[in-house]
């Protein structure tokens, strides 16, 4: 069955790009399974000009990161631990500052997007979110700047593609409906970790006001 158009203010509403960073894709140090599937539609999606304004995150972490596995010696690749009173995944080392994973891949137009918000930075705690970084030592989760760089230029709605599915586009929609903006995620551009986790996400992401769509029911 044929899905509703999606109409929107396109002065009003933003593409958010989330971690399109060669470290997310097949043969990255951190890949995601088909991830460089939403690269060419990503790409026309923005040549469209169905949007004036883009952002972008960027996951960019110190060596040593606090979430990497190599940072805690006995530890294994993808075990959950506990850090300061929250579960924290350990991953492999990645989008490390400087280093060509880490950098936006070339396959999108760039020129585009006003702003890159850059994540990940704080060697003491991770950022899935592009709003907010996760715990840090303190329980608190402090803001990226984000929310208050879209309020000052009149943004109300948000449209999310990017990597991954299950976890930084997640979080960063939850975040952005629970700042009050209008939050919409273009399914077919995401892809997950674990993609058994989908139902799961749909379900959360809906219980956070957050509307899934496909890009084409933009009109």
């Amino acid at each position: 069955m044929e899905r509703p158009s999606i109409t929107f203010n396109r002065s009003s509403a933003v593409l958010l790009l989330v971690d399109i960073q060669p470290d997310f894709l097949p043969g990255g140090a951190l890949p995601v399974a088909e991830g460089d599937q939403i690269i060419e539609p990503v790409s026309m999606l923005m040549e469209a000009n169905k949007f004036c304004h883009y952002v972008a995150t960027q996951d960019w972490h110190p060596s040593g990161h606090i979430s990497f596995a190599s940072s805690h010696p006995g530890r294994k690749l993808m075990e959950t631990i506990e850090i300061d009173n929250h579960p924290q995944t350990l991953w492999p080392d990645h989008c490390i500052q400087g280093t060509p994973g880490a950098e936006l891949h070339g396959g999108l137009p760039w020129e585009k997007v006003a702003a890159i918000i850059r994540k990940g930075i704080d060697p003491e705690s991770d950022s899935y979110s592009g709003f907010r970084n996760n715990w840090n030592p303190a329980g608190e989760r402090p803001h990226t700047g984000l929310a208050g760089y879209l309020r000052e230029r009149g943004m109300e709605e948000i449209f999310i593609c990017g990597l991954a599915r299950d976890i930084c586009v997640k979080w960063t929609a939850e975040d952005g409906a629970a700042a009050g903006f209008n939050v919409y995620v273009l399914w077919d551009l995401t892809r997950a970790v674990e993609p058994s986790s989908d139902d799961q996400v749909r379900q959360d992401l809906i219980a956070s006001d957050v509307k899934i769509i496909d890009s084409a029911q933009l009109s």
